[in-house]
C-alpha cells in the first residue's frame, strides 16, 4: 500500500513530505517573472494517485473537517480545472496531515477519528 510506505519513511517537515508523493508545487523564476508550474511529476506516482484517490474519499466521508470547508469554499459549484487543481492540494495537505498523526498522534482539525 503506497501510503504505509511513505508514513513509515522519515522526512524532516512537510515539504519534503508532499516532494516524495510528487505533490509540491514546482515555482519557476527567470528575471524578474515568477511563475507555478503546477506539481512536480519527480515523485513516486503510485503515491500521487493513491493520495488523489484519498483526497476525493475524504471530501466524501469527512464533510465537516476544516480540510473540507476549505476545498468548497474555495471551489464552489465550479467544475473541471478548478476542481481538478483544488483536488491536489486537497491531496498534498490530506497527506502532511496523514503525515502529521503517525508521527506526533496529531488527528486533522475536524476530523472524525474511530478507533
Amino acid at each position: 500500500m503506497p501510503q504505509a510506505e511513505i508514513l513509515g519513511r522519515r522526512f524532516a517537515n512537510r515539504r519534503e513530505v508532499a516532494r516524495y508523493a510528487g505533490l509540491a508545487p514546482s515555482p519557476w523564476a527567470s528575471g524578474g517573472t515568477r511563475r507555478e508550474r503546477g506539481i512536480g511529476k519527480a515523485g513516486d506516482a503510485r503515491v500521487r494517485a493513491a493520495m488523489i484517490e484519498l483526497a476525493w474519499l475524504w471530501l466524501r466521508h469527512q464533510p465537516g473537517s476544516a480540510l473540507s470547508r476549505w476545498f468548497r469554499e474555495r471551489v464552489g459549484q465550479a467544475r473541471g480545472l478548478v476542481r481538478r487543481v483544488a483536488i491536489v492540494a486537497v491531496a498534498r495537505r490530506s497527506l502532511i496531515a496523514s503525515w502529521r498523526y503517525a508521527v506526533g498522534g496529531l488527528a486533522p482539525e475536524g476530523a472524525t477519528v474511530r478507533g
